[in-house]
């Protein structure tokens, strides 16, 4: 199926839909997680956003939040070039390939 039907019954030509980025949200697993300083304050990376950029790399951005606690806000921070976190990375981007492939549209 090439051709989308809009919600006013419209069809849309596919080469006319700019999609700028698709974004994922990858978990941290424990044995990987790492922490990290912002303005003196220390925080646990449990997540990554992994975005796929219109020329099909991948970008990424680690979050966490205060080690301490508190209502510190969702930081973001880098993304350490280990062999395990892009491993991780990989990983997360395949498998939301696999599950974007199978969509089945809106409930």
């Amino acid at each position: 199926m090439d051709d989308h039907r809009s919600g006013s019954g419209e069809e849309i030509d596919n080469g006319s839909i700019e999609v700028s980025a698709l974004a994922i949200n990858v978990a941290v697993p424990e044995a990987l997680q790492w922490t990290d300083t912002r303005r003196g304050q220390e925080f646990r990376l449990t997540s990554i956003t992994v975005r796929l950029l219109p020329d099909s790399s991948l970008a990424a951005k680690a979050y966490g939040r205060p080690v301490d606690g508190g209502r510190g806000g969702y930081v973001s921070f880098p993304v350490p070039g280990t062999p395990e976190i892009r491993a991780l990375i990989e990983a997360g981007a395949r498998e939301a390939a696999v599950r974007w492939s199978g969509q089945r549209g809106l409930g």
